[in-house]
């Protein structure tokens, strides 16, 4: 008997010890799933996310599954004659959108190990959408003369008589102040001009004059073209996620060259990515071609798209500035300081006076709306901004808003700008605004699904397995407790003290001394007065410290007491 109960004792002991090795061994794998899951969810990301032929965001990448709409609205002129009157401004009466479905590649990819980076020209492909437009492309304006004007002001810092040939070429080829042409050549297929013309097959002024394009037309080549826009390298993340989609050059410089110091320094994101992590009060920064320069967009607030929880970063006046409110801009001037509003993007721009600014001048200095009729600035319809995915660093809405003006003041010795009022004239402004699918939108909803399962997973391996590791100790000390509880039940008394059973050497002496007792009461009393025989009365087991069981009469021990 002794041998089967140790054996059994042994096999709950074993028993025991495994369910505490596991309930050790689970709650540890809790606290450091718990520690480290972020870690590992950033790692599963730097493995999906990462720019490579083979992973997932490639082909998003490369060919965005989805259509961009470019929305293009012009200024019709309606007061063109009264220009050389100081006294009237120009009336302006805005046209369109003009609607074109944009359908960006990337090509002439070529990837850099050796600094986790690639290179790569982007190409556009544009239709028209005349079904979302609001006019047609035969419709015809009258607009400024950019050709007349950007002929003037190259020549506005030259020597008196190389600058009286552009006066004699203006009035030679009867060039206005205005021109009427249509839509569909201001914007892609372009129109000629005879100063462009003169320009190209007589260079007579030598690398002073650089004439890009043989037409002239806002978005004139965009269309097919892989030349525009320059060279891209970004970065691919694959060494550091927060890196990805960021610039590392353009045109193979790191710094454009159009403006001083950090002003023209590339950086930023090229547009399809932004850093991971970011937290309400950062900042992002678009670099932008045609402007050769990068956009700060700072944040504003947090909004909901498609369900999903995004940062709203938008281009506030810093963006717009160039030293006035923020003096860290003042590199921005291009050597020409302006009220706040406008970037001079001149140098970037063949030196033509291009400026840029939000449309109708929205965050921008007073100054510049009122110097003609016709705009109404506002936050819904003109403000540029971007809603990130704070996590992930995707974009989820970005509404790019841009607007091309051109400054005309006098120039002395030139005729046709002789007498004229100093003004930034509005042009032209253009609108891409794209938000991310449903479909796209549901994949994004999972991450912080799994990041939140993955805490709830380690929390329950960290409860269970502390259960598991208590539970043999708990049980060891409950038993404890009822066994104590019994021997205070159990106590006999001997010689006049009370005696537990577990002061009995063994089961034997118990045994003796219950049998003592009934025979001691038994003759006493007659049989029929036996407590053994007394209805209602069952025999107690007692059971030793060995295990074995002892049938006794808890009333002949209950006598006795009273003796």
């Amino acid at each position: 008997m002794p041998t089967q109960n140790s054996a059994m004792w042994g096999q709950k002991s074993n028993r025991k010890l495994i369910i505490g090795i596991f309930g050790f061994c689970l709650g540890l794998f809790g606290i450091l799933c718990g520690m480290f899951w972020v870690d590992l969810f950033d790692w599963i990301m730097h493995k999906e996310m990462a720019l490579a032929p083979d992973t997932r965001v490639y082909e998003n990448w490369k060919s965005p599954p989805i259509d961009l709409s470019l929305d293009i609205y012009l200024y019709n002129w309606t007061n063109p004659e009264d220009f050389g009157n100081l006294s009237t401004k120009p009336i302006l009466e805005q046209v369109g959108p003009y609607r074109f479905i944009e359908r960006p590649d990337k090509v002439d990819i070529h990837w850099h190990p050796e600094n986790a980076s690639v290179t790569y020209r982007r190409r556009s492909l544009f239709y028209f959408d005349a079904a979302g437009s609001n006019g047609s492309l035969d419709d015809e304006i009258t607009t400024l003369n950019a050709v007349a004007l950007s002929a003037a002001a190259t020549a506005k810092y030259w020597p008196p008589v190389k600058r009286s040939l552009v006066d004699v070429g203006l009035k030679m080829y009867g060039a206005e102040m205005s021109v009427q042409k249509s839509i569909d050549e201001l914007l892609f297929t372009g129109y000629n001009d005879a100063m462009i013309d003169v320009a190209m097959a007589m260079p007579i002024f030598g690398d002073e004059v650089k004439v890009p394009f043989d037409k002239f037309g806002w978005f004139y080549t965009r269309n097919g073209s892989a030349d525009l826009t320059g060279v891209f390298n970004v970065f691919t993340g694959a060494d550091q996620l927060a890196k990805l989609g960021q610039m590392h050059s353009w045109n193979y410089q790191e710094n454009t060259g159009f403006f001083d110091s950090y002003c023209g320094m590339t950086n930023g994101s090229a547009g399809e990515f932004q850093p991971q992590h970011l937290k309400p009060g950062d900042s992002v920064g678009l670099f932008t071609p045609d402007m050769c320069r990068t956009i700060p967009l700072d944040y504003v607030e947090t909004v909901d798209i498609e369900g999903l929880e995004g940062y709203k970063f938008s281009g506030g006046p810093r963006s717009v500035d160039n030293g006035t409110q923020y003096p860290e801009n003042l590199c921005f001037c291009g050597g020409q300081c302006v009220p706040s509003g406008v970037m001079n993007i001149s140098s970037c721009r063949f030196g033509s006076p291009v400026f840029m600014s939000y449309p109708h001048f929205f965050n921008a200095d007073p100054y510049y709306p009122d110097q003609v009729e016709g705009l109404s600035p506002n936050q819904k319809d003109h403000e540029f901004y971007m809603v990130v995915q704070p996590s992930t660093g995707i974009p989820l809405e970005v509404a790019a808003r841009f607007q091309v003006n051109m400054l005309v003041e006098p120039i002395q010795g030139i005729s046709l700008y002789t007498g004229i009022p100093r003004i930034f004239f509005p042009l032209v402004w253009f609108e891409q605004k794209v938000r991310i699918t449903p479909d796209m939108a549901d994949q994004l909803k999972v991450l912080p699904i799994v990041m939140l399962s993955g805490h709830i997973f380690a929390g329950i391996c960290l409860i269970v397995g502390i259960t598991l590791l208590c539970w043999t100790p708990v049980q060891i000390l409950l038993a404890s407790c009822r066994n104590r509880r019994y021997d205070l039940r159990t106590k006999t008394k001997t010689n006049g003290q009370y005696k537990s059973r577990s002061q009995f050497s063994s089961a034997e002496e118990l045994k003796s001394k219950a049998s003592t007792l009934v025979c001691e009461k038994s003759v006493k009393g007659s049989p029929d007065s036996s407590p053994l025989l007394e209805k209602g009365r069952k025999p107690t087991i007692i059971k030793s410290q060995t295990g074995e069981s002892v049938a006794t009469a808890s009333t002949a021990i209950s006598d006795n007491k009273q003796d």
